[in-house]
């Protein structure tokens, strides 16, 4: 990290994650090119996990090449005067796989609703059982994290 006055800790980055809405991965597509796809992500422990369509370009991509790279962003505000803006910011590097254990893959969707949607967990069980075959689940085991923040 080129800024080492900004760099923050591992925990830092990972309270970050937790925080974070959505975050941006970072892929090669399957013709070599760049592709970046926002995503809702949660994380347990080493891992995040994330659901999308059962195929697509995302997929396709990962399926060939699951390398990744996935930013994170929070506390973004923008100071005009001093033509700067404060910001926290993590970046994980990692592998992503697809969730073929049913268990797993349940335990990631539910992970993923109580972040995101905690009311409506009493649904959980009939979403889960309407939908799950349909459902790709991914999980990224993170092999690095970098973190860094601007006061």
């Amino acid at each position: 990290m080129r800024r080492k006055d900004r760099e923050q800790t591992r925990e830092f980055g990972l309270e970050l994650i937790d925080r974070c809405e959505y975050g941006i991965m970072a892929l090669t597509d399957e013709e070599g090119k760049p592709y970046a796809v926002a995503l809702n992500l949660v994380r347990d422990g080493e891992k995040l996990y994330f659901h999308c369509a059962m195929e697509g370009k995302k997929t396709d991509s990962l399926r060939k090449n699951p390398e990744v790279c996935i930013s994170f962003t929070g506390g973004v505000k923008p100071v005009p005067d001093k033509f700067t803006t404060l910001y926290r910011s993590a970046i994980v590097r990692g592998r992503a796989a697809e969730v073929l254990d049913t268990d797993e893959k349940i335990h990631g969707l539910r992970l993923l609703c109580e972040k995101l949607a905690p009311a409506n967990m009493a649904d959980f069980d009939n979403a889960v059982e309407r939908s799950l075959r349909r459902t790709a689940v991914w999980r990224v085991d993170i092999d690095g994290i970098t973190a860094k923040e601007k006061k």
